[in-house]
């Protein structure tokens, strides 16, 4: 029987726990395809997910992101596919393998000028985005939408989704350098963030917010909103934030809270089927990439948990 490779983690920890296995090829049963992994993004998640933020059940395969080919299974064969497993990594096998199964029903169609490396770095970061700003934020053309964490990698995709939808971006960073191209950007460390957003706004304030960052973010960034505002919350480190109830209830403000990795398996597809139009449309465009071979996992891993730099890290297989 074939083997194929995988990385698996066996105990939490730094990236070295991870350990490169040889596995028997998996068999795609009745509505499932098999996929060949062409590319495997590495996110901020997944380095948490080995350390045990996540808490998965052990032996784990990490990886929440793919591009590759089906090569067996419903028909399918042959067609180039891209995007995200629901609980890959958590509670399910992941990614960072040579060849994986799935439902089909779970699996989307890549858009076919995006190549393996630009299609695998799409997921996560996007689907969180489009999540926080058109699922729950019901964002609309020509509001002001209030992006914290604006040069991260949901930054950068909340900004160019929200460009799309028309509406205008309100960028803030622990900085004045503007990669992810907000429309206007406020330094944190330096401006107060309501008073400047409001007066980017004549004093209005913005329409939606999405607050990628929380802490001492949070209070701020909801006072910032105009009357009515809605605010959508995706920081995931442990935080305990506390807020002006009666401001916030006199304001009339709506708080939702967004899980990307609560998404099922066809959520997942339809997003992805979404987004495609504005990647083909060139209306969206992937972040560039730091691609990697397959046996350096460990080391993509370790600079992925440094960050700061304003790339995807991808493995190739």
């Amino acid at each position: 029987m074939s083997k194929i490779k995988v990385w698996c983690f066996e105990q939490y920890g730094s990236p070295s726990a991870l350990k490169l296995q040889e596995r028997a090829m998996p068999q795609p049963g009745p509505g499932e395809v098999l996929v060949k992994v062409a590319a495997t993004a590495i996110n901020p998640s997944d380095v948490k997910n080995v350390s045990g933020h996540f808490k998965a059940s052990m032996p784990r395969v990490p990886g929440r992101d793919y591009a590759g080919t089906i090569v067996a299974g419903n028909g399918r064969q042959g067609e180039e596919v891209w995007g995200s497993g629901p609980g890959f990594g958590v509670a399910r096998d992941g990614a960072h393998a040579e060849y994986f199964v799935m439902p089909s029903a779970w699996v989307s169609r890549k858009p076919p000028h995006l190549s393996m490396e630009q299609a695998a770095a799409i997921g996560v970061p996007y689907l969180t985005a489009w999540s926080a700003l058109v699922t729950a934020g019901d964002i609309q053309a020509g509001e002001s939408v209030l992006v914290t964490g604006v040069s991260g990698a949901v930054g950068r995709a909340a900004t160019q989704i929200a460009h799309w939808k028309k509406a205008r971006v309100i960028g803030a960073s622990r900085s004045l350098e503007n990669p992810s191209g907000a429309d206007a950007i406020i330094d944190t460390t330096q401006q107060d963030l309501a008073a400047e957003v409001k007066a980017l706004t004549d004093g209005k304030g913005a329409d939606l917010a999405l607050d990628a960052v929380g802490g001492e973010l949070f209070e701020p960034c909801l006072s910032a909103l105009r009357r009515g505002g809605r605010q959508v919350a995706i920081a995931s480190n442990p935080q305990v934030v506390s807020f002006n109830l009666v401001e916030f209830y006199h304001g009339i403000k709506r708080l939702v809270g967004v899980d990307s990795m609560g998404l099922s398996g066809v959520e997942i597809v339809a997003l992805m089927d979404q987004m495609r139009a504005g990647f083909e449309d060139g209306v969206l465009q992937p972040p560039a990439v730091q691609t990697w071979s397959f046996d350096q996992a460990v080391e993509a891993y370790e600079a992925t948990a440094l960050g700061g730099a304003p790339v995807k890290h991808v493995l190739l297989t």
